[in-house]
């Protein structure tokens, strides 16, 4: 009951300055300086600098679950986009926003049967897009997080088919403490999906280190591959791993 009546006593003092504080952040990702003072309301500053910040955020991300359960694609992105700017150092919030655009709005853009097929690519498009600017502002104020370069590698994987971009990501989630122990094996996998010979030859090496760790590496994925690259890049059969 307590926490109600301070959500409620927060959102009292937060609703005056509500929409001018929407039309700030709907403009995309400008930092919350001290001018904002003048732009969102001295009421609503105070809210946001003075220990109510993470709670509007929560605020905010909940309601962006909201829209989402509606479908209300323009309302959800505002939501990531306030919730974001508010708790910018949330990995969740960052990865999260990222699998709304560029997975949910955008697959549902991609059905939408109101609209021309060329107009629902384009919406789908555009949403990957918008998660991929999620994710890389997620970067940009968490360098140091292995998870927002895990996530961006998935989306280039998944939702753009750059395998090299995504095995740059994947390799760069690989050097952080507290990376998955997947992440350099799986840079290898993108890379050996690349077609320029450079990749593969860079993939093989890469794969051949990993075979030549020990047992636990030798997955049936990382084997296939290293046999395919062997096959590839012809190399003799005296050196191959894979016979």
């Amino acid at each position: 009951m307590k926490l109600i009546l301070v959500l409620a006593l927060i959102m009292a003092i937060f609703i005056p300055a509500k929409l001018e504080l929407e039309s700030y952040l709907s403009r995309g990702d400008a930092p919350l300086k001290l001018g904002v003072r003048e732009r969102i309301g001295q009421s609503a500053y105070v809210a946001v600098l003075g220990g109510f910040r993470s709670v509007i955020a929560d605020l905010l991300f909940i309601d962006a679950s909201a829209a989402w359960e509606r479908t209300d694609w323009t309302q959800l992105l505002l939501r990531l986009r306030q919730a974001t700017e508010l708790q910018p150092h949330s990995i969740m919030f960052w990865d999260v926003a990222a699998w709304h655009m560029a997975w949910n709005a955008s697959i549902a853009a991609e059905r939408d049967e109101t609209r021309a097929p060329s107009a629902r690519l384009r919406a789908s498009r555009e949403y990957i897009q918008l998660g991929r600017d999620f994710l890389e502002r997620g970067v940009a104020h968490n360098p140091d997080q292995p998870q927002l370069y895990e996530a961006l590698a998935r989306l280039y994987r998944d939702r753009l088919h750059d395998h090299a971009r995504a095995a740059e990501n994947f390799y760069k989630a690989s050097q952080l403490p507290g990376h998955m122990a997947y992440d350099e094996r799986f840079s290898a996998y993108e890379l050996s999906w690349c077609k320029d010979h450079e990749h593969e030859r860079e993939a093989y090496e890469r794969l051949r280190a990993l075979y030549l760790r020990g047992e636990n590496e030798r997955l049936p994925t990382l084997i296939s591959r290293l046999k395919f690259l062997e096959q590839k890049l012809n190399i003799r059969p005296a050196e191959r791993l894979i016979r």
